[in-house]
């Protein structure tokens, strides 16, 4: 079994910072990407970054030089640090990861439970 925790949401004026953090926990043998997507009231979700296991970030266009995602693999945590946050960023921002456990040779994807991020104007 794994678990995702996600912390660090929360409220915000436009321009400011949040920085959001993942702990993934259980039989985990390893992860491979890992990485988040955020889905706003009436939207789909949508992918903001990943990060391979040996630290190569993606990023949508809507977040590019104002969000980076980094990776602890010793801790099996990633993060997400948001800069010049906008009220177009308010959303619910889940986590998730590509793990394989002790228990299954196969890798599946796991998701957080969400965290608020709420961006003022």
């Amino acid at each position: 079994h794994v678990q995702l925790v996600e912390s660090g949401g929360g409220l915000v004026q436009a321009g400011g910072s949040l920085r959001l953090s993942c702990a993934a926990s259980g039989s985990i043998f390893s992860i491979n990407v890992m990485g988040w997507c955020r889905q706003a009231p009436g939207k789909q979700r949508e992918l903001v970054a990943a990060i391979t296991s040996s630290g190569s970030p993606n990023y949508s266009d809507s977040v590019k030089g104002r969000f980076t995602i980094s990776r602890d693999n010793a801790k099996n945590t990633v993060y997400l640090q948001m800069n010049s946050l906008k009220p177009e960023d308010t959303a619910v921002y889940y986590c998730n990861a590509d793990v394989r456990t002790w228990v299954v040779a196969n890798f599946y994807d796991y998701w957080g439970q969400g965290t608020q991020v709420t961006v003022a104007s």
